[in-house]
């Protein structure tokens, strides 16, 4: 992206990623919405709508569209329904603007705001939230989410208002670190957080939907709380798996042991039996299953250990000075000095100068062996 002293809304190239799931109606509408924001500001930008296995004729209307702007439209299709996370790694995979957004296809998303997001891009930040601060949504969407975004904001370590707007803008570099699957979307903050990247937050305009129904309810509680277990693991203890585990085993061998010791005082003291206690067996199943937790953070320190050799456990945000910019320079560079070497001892050496054709013979012959006698 060239660098003339203006801002990301006048040179940043824009992708707009929007993942599709029956929502037929909308899509001519939001096409139209994003063309007419971007068409007077971008240099360049592109549309990709991914299909996620829409059943009421999506696919239909964005081929459509794609004929009718096969430069600004492009269309991924899957085979089946994989979930939105699915959909926005393909589409970042897809991505060749500097700055990517991502969308919903249901009209809720105002494209006005675009242009706010890049002058916040512009302060620095690598990753920019939308924040509904006045939503028209269901109490059955509105308070499951905002006991989601209060417990994520704890646990993951980064004071955000809305997690779950599917509204927002990436820097590409923030974008390609990012390997999304499952229900991973909703704390894409959180993983960029946790790699350095400096993420912010503006408050957007949030519009009642006109078509379709939400797709989303109290149900995703639940999987939310087993996803934010796994972006714990995967952030905090990515390169340490042996605190998390050990912690625990700890813990729970500690109590293990002191509830042991506890009925071993008592035996002694002759106030037995203990075997017939319930509190053995537990403090028995506490010891053994403090070993199993440390048995467990040993292997994942060591299969941790065996990828840390393959690949960095850090990302580097410059690298000033004038190194090769890629694998390729750096093999010719290298292939440049090596030939200038050669070229100079090349020089260096001087070889035997050949006897010329005016040496006379006998000079020759006295410095060569002596003939065979002849038997003759």
């Amino acid at each position: 992206m060239a660098d003339h002293g203006l801002g990301l809304a006048e040179t940043a190239t824009i992708s707009v990623v929007v993942p599709v799931y029956n929502e037929r109606e909308s899509l001519a509408a939001l096409w139209s919405e994003i063309d007419a924001v971007l068409g007077a500001r971008a240099p360049w930008f592109e549309v990709i709508f991914v299909d996620d296995g829409s059943t009421d004729g999506s696919l239909d209307v964005l081929r459509g569209l794609h004929a009718g702007h096969p430069d600004k439209i492009r269309i991924i299709e899957f085979r089946r329904n994989f979930g939105k996370a699915a959909g926005l790694d393909a589409g970042f995979r897809q991505a060749r603007g500097d700055v990517v957004f991502t969308m919903d296809a249901d009209l809720q998303d105002d494209p006005a705001e675009i242009p706010r997001f890049l002058v916040k891009l512009d302060e620095g930040f690598d990753l920019v939230s939308g924040w509904k601060e006045v939503r028209h949504d269901p109490l059955g969407k509105t308070l499951p989410s905002r006991v989601f975004n209060t417990v994520v904001s704890k646990v993951g370590g980064l004071m955000l208002n809305d997690f779950n707007c599917g509204f927002k803008a990436y820097r590409r570099g923030a974008v390609e670190t990012l390997d999304l699957y499952g229900e991973l979307h909703r704390f894409v903050p959180v993983l960029l957080h946790w790699k350095g990247f400096r993420v912010g937050e503006i408050a957007v305009n949030h519009r009642a939907r006109k078509f379709g129904q939400s797709k989303y309810g109290f149900g995703r509680l639940f999987k939310g709380a087993l996803d934010l277990m796994g972006v714990v693991l995967n952030t905090r203890f990515a390169s340490r798996p042996l605190h998390v585990f050990g912690g625990v085993g700890i813990a729970m061998g500690a109590t293990g042991f002191a509830i042991l010791a506890y009925l071993t005082a008592l035996w002694f003291m002759g106030l037995g039996p203990i075997g017939d206690r319930p509190l053995l067996l537990l403090g028995m199943l506490l010891v053994m299953s403090s070993l199993q937790f440390f048995t467990i953070g040993m292997l994942g320190e060591f299969v941790q250990r065996q990828n840390a050799r393959a690949r960095p456990g850090y990302l580097i945000r410059s690298d000033t000075g004038d190194a090769p910019a890629n694998a390729i320079d750096l093999q010719v560079a290298r292939l440049e000095a090596a030939a200038a070497a050669l070229k100079e001892a090349r020089a260096e050496w001087t070889p035997q100068q050949p006897p010329s054709a005016t040496t006379p013979p006998n000079a020759i012959s006295g410095n060569t062996p002596t003939a065979t006698r002849s038997s003759g």
